[in-house]
C-alpha cells in the first residue's frame, strides 16, 4: 500500500516536472522502442529456427561425407584378386570386342562377294522374261529360279533347244567362280503325272529335270561335276497355291542354289583374329 502511493507520488512529481510535449516525446520514442523490440524479437526467432535447420543439415552432410569415404575406403581396398578379376574381366570384353570386328568383316567379305555374283548374273540373262527367271539373295545364299517353260516340255525332263541358251548365260557367269558349289533343284506342281509316263511319281520327274540341267552343264558347258549337286523336291516346297493355273507355272521350276563357301568363310574369321592378337 505504502509502495502504492509511492509511485502514485512519483509520477505526480514527474507529471508536475514534466512538460505535456515533452511527454507525448518520450511516449512516442517507448512505443517505437517496443515495436522494435517485437521486430527484434521475431527476427531472433526466426534465427533460432534457420540455426536448428542448419544443424539437421550439417549432421546429414557430415553422414553422407562418412559414407563416401567409407565407400572409397572400400574401394581402395580391393583385394589382390578381386583387381586381377577386374582386369580378366576386361581383357575378356576386349577380346569379344575384336571377335564381333572381325565376323562382322568377315561378313561384309562375304556380301560383297555375294553382291557381285548376282550383278554378274542379272547382267548375264538381261533379256530373258523376269516372269520366267528371279535372281535374289536370302541370308547369304543366292537363288536362280527358272521358270520350266524354258527349259522343258509338259511332262518331260528333255530339255528344249531354247534351254542351252538360257543355261549357257548361267554357266558363263558359274564358270567364272570355279570356287563356288551349288545345287540344282526340281520342282513340280501337284498335278500327277500322267498314265504311260516314264516317271512314276513327281519325285522322280523333279529328279530327272535337275540332273538333265546338271548333265548339261557338264558337258556342254564344262563345268566340274563335284562342283554340283542334284535334288529332286517335286511338289513339296512349292512358292504359290496349286489351286489355279497361275500358281502351278511358278511352281513348276528349277532352281540353281549358289552355296557360300563356309570353309572361306570361316578362314576369314581366323585371319582377321590372328592379326587382332
Amino acid at each position: 500500500m505504502k509502495k502504492g502511493i509511492l509511485i502514485l507520488g512519483s509520477a505526480l512529481v514527474l507529471s508536475s516536472c514534466v512538460s505535456k510535449s515533452k511527454y507525448t516525446t518520450l511516449q512516442d520514442q517507448y512505443n517505437e522502442t517496443s515495436d522494435e523490440l517485437s521486430k527484434t524479437r521475431m527476427e531472433l526467432a526466426a534465427c533460432l529456427d534457420n540455426k536448428k535447420n542448419a544443424s539437421k543439415e550439417i549432421d546429414y552432410l557430415k553422414k553422407t561425407n562418412y559414407q563416401l569415404l567409407k565407400n572409397i575406403g572400400n574401394m581402395s581396398t580391393l583385394s589382390k584378386k578381386e583387381a586381377e578379376n577386374l582386369e580378366r574381366s576386361l581383357e575378356q570384353i576386349k577380346e569379344k570386342d575384336l571377335t564381333i570386328q572381325s565376323l562382322q568383316e568377315a561378313i561384309n567379305k562375304r556380301d560383297s562377294v555375294t553382291f557381285a555374283l548376282v550383278t554378274s548374273l542379272k547382267g548375264a540373262t538381261v533379256g530373258i522374261d523376269d516372269e520366267d527367271i528371279s535372281i535374289n539373295v536370302e541370308k547369304g545364299v543366292v537363288y536362280v529360279s527358272i521358270s520350266d517353260k524354258l527349259l522343258f516340255t509338259s511332262g518331260s525332263s528333255k530339255l528344249s533347244k531354247e534351254a542351252l541358251a538360257v543355261l549357257g548365260k548361267v554357266a558363263q557367269v558359274l564358270k567364272s567362280q570355279p570356287e563356288l558349289e551349288f545345287m540344282v533343284e526340281g520342282h513340280t506342281d501337284n498335278k500327277a503325272v500322267r498314265q504311260g509316263a516314264s516317271f512314276e511319281d513327281n519325285w522322280e520327274l523333279s529328279a530327272e529335270r535337275a540332273a538333265s540341267v546338271v548333265r548339261v552343264l557338264e558337258k556342254d558347258f564344262s563345268i566340274k561335276p563335284e562342283r554340283m549337286t542334284v535334288a529332286g523336291k517335286g511338289e513339296y516346297a512349292p512358292v504359290a497355291s496349286n489351286d489355279s493355273a497361275e500358281g502351278r507355272a511358278q511352281n513348276r521350276r528349277t532352281r540353281i542354289v549358289i552355296l557360300p563357301k563356309l570353309d572361306e568363310f570361316y578362314s576369314l574369321i581366323e585371319e582377321g583374329m590372328e592379326k587382332a592378337k
